[in-house]
């Protein structure tokens, strides 16, 4: 038989325990709290990452996955029964990106950030928004492969995954060139048109943007080959599964509702189609109710 000490002492770590669980729910529902009772939703967004996340010639926020995130606040004002939900826009960089949404100053990273396992120790993501892969940029007489770069400087965005990538890459096919980090794609852009570098390294939808900008668009070219794949995803705040699953209802009904096709659009171009890999990930994404 317990003493009475001993049932005390059980009682009080019931109570402990209790109080644990209770403060670990509270964190859980505490995104979709604070959006209910502010009524904002506050959007992490690049300036610097079109056709992706950017700023416009007007200094407002837009792109492919800012005008999805968008599309995703009109969805969670349905789900939460809020008349509407206002936009707060906070923006970040490739280099603190993260940190925004642990520290609980973004609700969403929207953004083109890569998930991977590494990552889902800092953050957590939603269902795929968009499928890429890496390749090169270079100058039309340049070379046009890895092998081709053997001593040569090649650029990428510092880091990110697709600097590992190209480290990885390099490494696999035995190839010993100089990567040089970028602060941001702009400048990596700006290293290739002066021929500081021979080739920068960067995903493709990227790179097609990017080409655009140059000085001498119709000194470069963009590579045949694909040296990565890269499945996009919005990060969202670890441990809190009802926000994550409100975002993913969201997104699965984009998709569902063929309403992907005109942010598709509008942040592509009108003539622009996503690729049959890209279809297939929007086919097999939007979850059912």
């Amino acid at each position: 038989m317990r003493t009475t000490q001993a049932l005390a002492t059980a009682v009080l770590g019931t109570a402990i325990l209790f109080t644990q669980s209770a403060g670990v729910a509270q964190t859980a529902s505490s995104t979709l709290a604070h959006i209910r009772a502010d009524k904002v939703v506050r959007i992490a967004y690049r300036a610097d990452a079109p056709p992706f996340s950017y700023k416009n010639s007007a200094g407002e926020p837009t792109g492919f996955i800012v005008e999805l995130c968008k599309s995703v606040v009109r969805q969670l004002a349905q789900q939460l029964s809020i008349s509407s939900l206002s936009v707060s826009y906070v923006q970040i960089t490739s280099v603190d990106r993260f940190q925004a949404i642990q520290q609980h100053k973004a609700d969403m990273l929207c953004d083109p950030t890569t998930a991977t396992l590494a990552r889902r120790a800092l953050v957590d993501f939603s269902i795929a928004t968009y499928v890429d892969g890496a390749g090169l940029m270079v100058r039309g007489d340049g070379p046009r492969d890895l092998k081709g770069l053997a001593g040569q400087k090649i650029g990428v965005l510092a880091g990110t995954t697709t600097e590992q990538a190209l480290r990885n890459s390099l490494s696999l096919a035995g190839v010993t060139a100089d990567v040089v980090p970028a602060k941001s794609y702009d400048d990596g852009l700006a290293m290739l048109d002066s021929a500081t570098v021979s080739a920068y390294f960067a995903d493709r939808s990227i790179l097609e943007s990017l080409i655009t900008k140059s000085k001498a668009p119709e000194k470069l070219m963009i590579a045949d080959n694909y040296l990565t794949v890269e499945p996009y995803a919005l990060g969202l705040p670890r441990n809190d599964d009802d926000f994550r699953l409100a975002i993913d209802r969201a997104i699965s009904h984009i998709y569902r509702s063929g309403e992907i096709a005109a942010i598709f659009g509008r942040s592509f171009g009108a003539n622009a189609r996503p690729s049959p890999i890209l279809q297939t990930l929007y086919l097999i994404s939007g979850l059912p109710d």
